[in-house]
């Protein structure tokens, strides 16, 4: 079906936004894939070194430009589970990568933190960061020079988009992103929740919290709820950087290993040294984006990635804004409920149809562009399949069916469970900020209530055990975006907020930090720009201020005169805490150069 005219429209103004940078980039990309890899041409002593630990075969063909060589990018530890699997891909991919008749070499690591260890801690405060600093390190890797492709061994939350960026940044090179997939069902998602706003009220204990948190987080592989990591393999699926099927396999089955051999042999498959040369920065293009961000509104994900999709455009020449974002969510129907949009999880979303079912869906109606380039050579329609094992243990693929596996989880896009997809651009004269609705009660899409302010999560949750709290208000907690404390996740605020909304009371928040892809069933105006520590409008901002949070206009305002808003004071705050420890005062030129939050936070664009 031709691409719905409001997608087309859409696709129109990036491409036309984005002609200058985006043809100075393409550029470079054609200039740079015109000049190697030459390894022939290195000097000896440059490729005694680049080759030294290999066998001798090897050495032998990578002495000159007759195979191919496959750089490895991995984020591999075994702290994180999501990552942990990866410990075994090098030594599969390096097999497979021989089979295919090439070579295959760790390029380099690149650091892979867990929001869930650092969250309410001060590590979290690098988190954001780490997006950039992981792009850099993967451009280490990659800088020797001695790659025809790469493959990129990453999954969580800035892990992901960091190391597209790189893939980006390199984009002569053809790149496959290998996903580790999701860990089985444990305990479920809501029951979690639910023992964890007990906590909150003291009604259990330490000891109970911690048995839930363990049943629910229990083994190897993604956490199961729908947060930013497994939005970041929707993405690399819809965007064309997984092979078809690829993104919620669990690790540790034969298929997930069939699909990581294969990744491998299909990279080696797309260099310039074949027929089918793929170089990522040519492959992902405005079209490209759009589906991504039509993907994340069709399946209610991260807020994280208003922040990550921006820059991951812009590593490609690409200016994508929250306006576009917005605009997509109002045509684009939500398809999916997974965990904190619904009671299933990521496993449930797959056994349901996957993102096979949902790109056909999606196609149906036009919402996605298919005449987009794939690392699997050909356009979105070869996406709606399901990855299935032979007999011989090889990778075949069928079409998925036209009707889900379980409606209450996936849908068909004539029977949407909203018909917009929840991720909202707000303006206001507090500036700009997103919200995510779809997890939101239609009745509380608006909230007016007057302002209770704080410069920190702690100071509200101390506020929520004195019991000062138990009331109609609006939290705003400033001082948390990029430039003032690296702009941390505030998920320890949700389950006192939770409480509070169970009790009856109309609460929201309003902050110029994170909620990431767990933002649930209390309203809340994250990302706000200009931010407090740039004397933006929410350090003016004063106890008892009527705020009004409308999430079906798109506004979020403080209802005082323009005049004496103006003339008051930005608020200011002690951050002294916040720079030193736990590697804070390395990441003090980050906070000095980091953009707006919607640029995409970065210290490169």
């Amino acid at each position: 079906m031709a691409a719905h005219s409001t997608i087309e429209a859409i696709t129109a103004r990036i491409v036309e936004r984005s002609k200058p940078q985006r043809e100075a980039y393409i550029d470079r990309v054609r200039r740079a894939a015109a000049k190697g890899p030459h390894r022939s041409t290195l000097s000896c002593g440059n490729l005694a070194h680049g080759f030294a630990v290999c066998s001798p075969a090897e050495k032998d063909a990578l002495a000159g430009d007759i195979v191919a060589n496959l750089g490895i990018i991995t984020a591999y530890n075994d702290m994180l589970s999501a990552h942990q699997p990866y410990e075994t891909y090098p030594a599969i991919i390096r097999e497979a990568a021989r089979q295919a008749g090439g070579v295959a070499q760790v390029a380099g690591g690149v650091p892979a933190m867990c929001d869930g260890v650092t969250q309410g801690q001060p590590g979290m405060e690098l988190s954001l960061f780490s997006r950039d600093a992981i792009a850099m390190a993967a451009g280490i890797g990659l800088s020797h020079n001695m790659f025809d492709a790469a493959v990129f061994l990453g999954i969580c939350d800035k892990i992901v988009p960091g190391l597209v960026i790189a893939a980006l940044a390199f984009g002569h090179l053809p790149s496959i992103f290998i996903p580790a997939g999701p860990m089985t069902t444990g305990l479920p998602n809501d029951e979690k929740s639910r023992i964890r706003q007990l906590y909150a009220e003291g009604k259990v204990g330490r000891a109970e919290l911690l048995e839930a948190e363990s049943k629910s987080y229990h083994g190897p592989g993604t956490c199961t709820f729908y947060g930013t990591a497994n939005s970041n393999q929707m993405l690399m699926e819809i965007m064309g950087f997984h092979l078809p099927g690829a993104s919620f396999v669990n690790p540790g089955t034969t298929l997930r290993d069939a699909l990581t051999r294969e990744a491998a042999k299909r990279a080696m498959a797309i260099t310039a040294l074949g027929n089918e040369f793929t170089p990522a920065g040519e492959m992902i293009d405005e079209r490209s984006i759009v589906n991504g961000v039509v993907g994340l509104h069709a399946t209610g994900g991260s807020t994280n990635h208003t922040l990550h999709l921006v820059a991951m455009a812009r590593a490609a020449g690409i200016t994508l804004t929250w306006q576009d974002i917005s605009e997509l969510s109002d045509v684009v129907p939500l398809l999916a409920r997974v965990y904190p949009n619904g009671l299933a999880d990521v496993n449930h979303f797959h056994a349901a149809g996957g993102m096979g079912f949902l790109i056909k869906q999606l196609l149906r109606e036009g919402l996605v562009h298919d005449d987009v380039r794939t690392v699997f050579g050909q356009g979105l329609q070869a996406y709606t399949v399901e990855a299935k094992l032979d007999a011989a243990g090889q990778v075949y693929r069928e079409p998925v069916p036209d009707e889900s596996g379980d409606p209450k989880v996936l849908t068909k896009v004539d029977a949407p469970f909203q018909s917009t997809g929840g991720l909202k651009m707000l303006t206001g004269n507090l500036g700009k900020g997103v919200i995510k609705i779809s997890a939101v009660k239609p009745e509380r899409h608006v909230i007016e209530a007057p302002a209770v302010v704080f410069h920190g999560q702690q100071e509200l949750q101390d506020a929520f055990k004195r019991g000062d709290l138990n009331k109609d208000f609006i939290a705003v907690v400033r001082f948390q975006g990029p430039k003032a404390n690296g702009m941390p996740e505030l998920h320890r605020l949700t389950p006192a907020l939770g409480v509070l909304q169970d009790r009856g009371f109309k609460v929201a928040l309003v902050t110029d930090g994170r909620m990431s892809g767990a933002s649930g069933k209390v309203p809340a105006a994250i990302h706000l720009t200009p931010e407090a520590y740039d004397g933006g409008p929410i350090a003016r901002i004063l106890d008892g201020d009527m705020l009004r949070l409308d999430a079906v206009s798109g506004t979020v305002e403080v209802l005082v005169d323009a005049a004496e808003l103006a003339a008051r004071a930005p608020a200011t705050a002690d951050l002294t805490d916040n720079e030193f420890g736990m590697g804070r005062e390395l990441f003090a030129p980050f906070r000095r150069n980091v953009g707006y939050a919607d640029e995409g936070a970065s210290v490169f664009f």
